[in-house]
Order: structure tokens, then C-alpha cells, then sequence
């Protein structure tokens, strides 16, 4: 039953994230008539709510279950915190590109709690750090979605490296420096889907109603390799860096936390208790 709620919980959470993304290349042409922002702040509340709904849902699965208790989830408003502080210093003094030291924890958060846990450490830091920085507008649904995704997909990763028992060594390491880079560009791309279908300019950058799967493609790789790509490999080494500077010992401290909290009390055969 719990595998069954966490793979509907990532199946119903991607789908609505990509349905957001996609739904305007199915629609007519509407450049005409409605602008990007019009469009995208009218969806804004129904997104919003749902990543919500998929955020408390998962709350409340986490503390029924017996794997984990409510002091996990009070670790995660303090992780949540600091990363949202990280966020108001990144704004604050800007580094290069698109580097931000945010996915730094998701990441990590994911990959040791699970994918549950770090659907939510993504998706509520944006949230949070995007009041305390007023980054609030439209594009905050889909970035609290993107985030998500990546906690959840660490989560994911982990199976991997501890079914090859790499989760001891350099190959841990390597594993997640390359995951980090990978999602410091996906990010970027997946970001910039959110508002390029709604663009104009040259006929070989930009979306038009009627365009063919594969010239859409060709289009917005030649858009994205000329206006991102340098921007996300910022971001993209800088997740690669913070993973080979503090990546194994904020592990084992996550781990250390993970082991404290996660105990559960047995009758003893004395009739006391333990644990």
C-alpha cells in the first residue's frame, strides 16, 4: 500500500506539472487575442492550489506512517529555512549565471529521505523563498513543480546507488556531482517551456500553432542553446561544485539526523520498554 501511494503521488504530481507545460502547444493560436501574462496569472491559483493539495497530501501521508514522525517534517521546515535564507543571500548578492546554492539540499534532502520528502523540501522552498525574495508571480507553480521534481528524482536515484552498493565511496560522489550538473540544466529547460510557446521572434526560435513535433523541437533547442544554455551551465557547475565541496559529510549528517529520529519503542521481554 505505501509503494502504491508513492508512485501515485509522483505519477499524479508529474502529470499535473506537465500538463501545465504543455497544454499551449494544443491550443489554437492565441497571440492575437491574449497575452502570456493574462494566460499564465489566470491558471496561477488552480497551480498553486494543486502543488499545495500534492504537498499536504504528503504531509499527512509522512506522519501516518510509521517510517516517519512529526520530528522529520519540523527537520525539513529547518532545511526548508536555510535554504530559503540561501535563497534571499543569492538574490541579495547574485552570483554568476544561473548558479543558486538551492538544489544544493534539495538534492541531498531527496536522496536521503526519499522522494516523498523531497518533493516537498523543492516544492515549499520555492514557495517560502519566493515570499521572503518577492519573486511571487505566475511562473512560481511551475517552479515549485520543478523542484519537486528534483528531490523526488533523487529520491529516485538513490535506488540505484544502493542496489550497486555505491553508497560508501567515491562512487556515490560521482553519481550525484552528475545528477547535480544534469538537473542544472533541466531546470533551465524546463523553465523556459513555461513561457516560450507564448514568445515571438524569428521563425526558427520561436512556436507557432501548426508546427510539427520535430520542428518544435528543432525550434526551441536553437532558442535555448542562444539565450540559456550559458546561463544554466552556470548554475549546472555550480550544483557540482557545492556536491564535491560538502556533498559527502552533509550525508552523513542528514544520515546522522535520519537515524536519531527514525526509532520506534518495542515491549521488552522484561516488560519495560525499548528501542
Amino acid at each position: 500500500m505505501k509503494v502504491l501511494t508513492t508512485w501515485l503521488i509522483y505519477l499524479f504530481s508529474s502529470a499535473i506539472g506537465i500538463l501545465s507545460l504543455t497544454y499551449p502547444f494544443l491550443m489554437p493560436s492565441f497571440q492575437d487575442t491574449i497575452s502570456l501574462g493574462q494566460i499564465r496569472t489566470g491558471e496561477m491559483p488552480i497551480m498553486l492550489s494543486l502543488v499545495l493539495a500534492i504537498c499536504v497530501a504528503i504531509l499527512l501521508f509522512e506522519l501516518q506512517s510509521q517510517a516517519v514522525d512529526a520530528k522529520i517534517i519540523a527537520m525539513i521546515g529547518v532545511l526548508v529555512a536555510i535554504n530559503s535564507t540561501l535563497r534571499f543571500i543569492e538574490v541579495a548578492i547574485p552570483g554568476p549565471g544561473g548558479f543558486s546554492p538551492i538544489f544544493f539540499l534539495i538534492i541531498l534532502t531527496g536522496y536521503v529521505y526519499g522522494g516523498r520528502i523531497g518533493f516537498l523540501m523543492g516544492s515549499i522552498t520555492l514557495l517560502v523563498s519566493a515570499f521572503a525574495t518577492g519573486g511571487v508571480g505566475p511562473w512560481l507553480p511551475s517552479q515549485m513543480f520543478t523542484a519537486g521534481w528534483v528531490g523526488m528524482s533523487a529520491g529516485l536515484s538513490a535506488i540505484p546507488i544502493r542496489h550497486f552498493r555505491l553508497d560508501n565511496g567515491k562512487g556515490e560522489l560521482v553519481l550525484l556531482v552528475i545528477f547535480g550538473s544534469i538537473w542544472g540544466i533541466l531546470y533551465g529547460v524546463i523553465m523556459n517551456l513555461w513561457s516560450w510557446p507564448f514568445m515571438t521572434g524569428p521563425m526558427d526560435q520561436y512556436w507557432a500553432p501548426g508546427t510539427g513535433i520535430i520542428d518544435t523541437v528543432q525550434r526551441f533547442g536553437s532558442f535555448y542553446l542562444v539565450t540559456s544554455l550559458v546561463w544554466d551551465l552556470a548554475r549546472s557547475l555550480g550544483n557540482a561544485l557545492l556536491m564535491i565541496m560538502f556533498g559527502i559529510p552533509t550525508i552523513r549528517l542528514l544520515l546522522r539526523f535520519k537515524k536519531r529520529f527514525l526509532f520506534q519503542y518495542k515491549p521488552a521481554l522484561s516488560g519495560g520498554m525499548e528501542y
